[in-house]
């Protein structure tokens, strides 16, 4: 019997690999941007921007902030780093010290803040507002804006607010927007418009340079359709103890769980302190593979900090020290997501930059 208490999580990069490769494909006369903010979205940029880099050749990468981008500049040494977040008093030194990084510029402020500090040899991205209202310059800004200030930018770029869903009106009305605007003000400079999502929306959404983010970490970005993408990330975890539970007895925090008959259950050693989402509480899967079958178990009561139980009654056989598969290609961070009412970007960054996971890469 073994007595393990730590989650494991693994990250095929074999697969994230392929899914960059795929997505290459899908846009083939577009550059590929390959989006690590966030460290990868949890899962290590300082493993997949290199990997990225070395076996497929990627020299562009995105991330939110100047000091992400300096932690994997010097395993980057020909690529051009994007500054999502931009340029500004707190960061101004790093970018100083590091060539490879180009500030995405998104508002005037920043660009007045650009012009007083600028940085030998390179230009900026300019960001421009579509439809999302987030970041971006609006069209009263670009009007403001004068011939020399026009040419200080080596791109422009912007994002879509609805690129998950293929006809949604959005995506029309941000490529016709986006194009107005850059025939007008960038008529000559090289243009990004779509990230992940898209990709899938063809051609005329790919302009120069598409970035790869989600979907190439496995996630689902066109819900409408079959996901093409393989899956990346595995979360398992060890069961600490088995038992009886009588009918009528209550489980977990606030009793929200009471056994109508005779059950098992099963604590396993991870919780909501481990990234997974609270909201999984009395609603959540877990999966066993026990003498070669998958059984398919419910998670009971309310997940707590570091453990959840679920009822484990027909999985006859099962042992502590077995494993509890929270994640994995049978059930996706995507299924995850839609039970717990959320998201999988947000329980992948915060289940990839969790310590308390043990961490194995796979492949490559």
């Amino acid at each position: 019997m073994s007595i393990l208490t730590r989650p494991i999580l693994e990250i095929d990069l074999n697969n994230l690999l392929a899914n960059y490769q795929l997505l290459e494909k899908i846009a083939p006369h577009a550059t590929p941007a390959a989006v690590v903010k966030d460290d990868a979205y949890g899962l290590g940029a300082a493993v997949v921007a290199p990997l990225l880099y070395e076996k497929a050749q990627c020299r562009n990468f995105f991330v939110a902030h100047a000091v992400e981008g300096q932690r994997i500049a010097d395993k980057l040494p020909q690529a051009k780093i994007y500054v999502l977040q931009g340029i500004g008093e707190d960061c101004l030194d790093i970018f100083q010290q590091v060539p490879q990084l180009i500030p995405v510029i998104s508002s005037p402020e920043m660009f007045e803040f650009w012009k007083s500090n600028r940085l030998p040899n390179r230009k900026p991205v300019i960001h421009i507002e579509t439809g999302l209202n987030r970041l971006g310059f609006r069209e009263h800004d670009l009007k403001a804006l004068s011939d020399a200030d026009l040419s200080e930018f080596s791109m422009v770029m912007s994002h879509l607010a609805c690129g998950d869903e293929k006809d949604h009106f959005m995506n029309a009305h941000q490529l016709e927007t986006f194009e107005q605007l850059k025939n007008i003000y960038f008529p000559d400079l090289p243009a990004s418009l779509s990230a992940s999502d898209g990709v899938f929306l063809g051609e005329k959404f790919h302009w120069n340079m598409v970035r790869l983010g989600a979907a190439m970490y496995g996630i689902n970005t066109a819900p409408y359709r079959l996901n093409q993408m393989q899956n990346v990330v595995r979360i398992k975890a060890p069961v600490l103890q088995i038992e009886p539970l009588p009918k009528g007895e209550f489980v977990g925090y606030s009793a929200t769980y009471r056994a109508s008959s005779d059950r098992k259950i099963a604590i396993v050693s991870i919780g909501y302190g481990d990234g997974l989402p609270r909201s999984l509480s009395n609603v959540g899967k877990v999966y066993f593979k026990v003498r070669g079958k998958l059984h398919e178990c419910r998670v009971i009561g309310r997940m707590s900090m570091d453990n959840l139980i679920c009822d484990v009654t027909e999985a006859e056989g099962l042992e502590v020290g077995d494993f509890a598969y929270i994640a994995d290609d049978f059930y996706t961070l995507d299924d995850m997501a839609r039970d717990a009412g959320t998201i999988s970007y947000e329980i992948m960054s915060r289940v990839g930059k969790n310590t308390r996971y043990i961490r194995k890469y796979i492949g490559q």
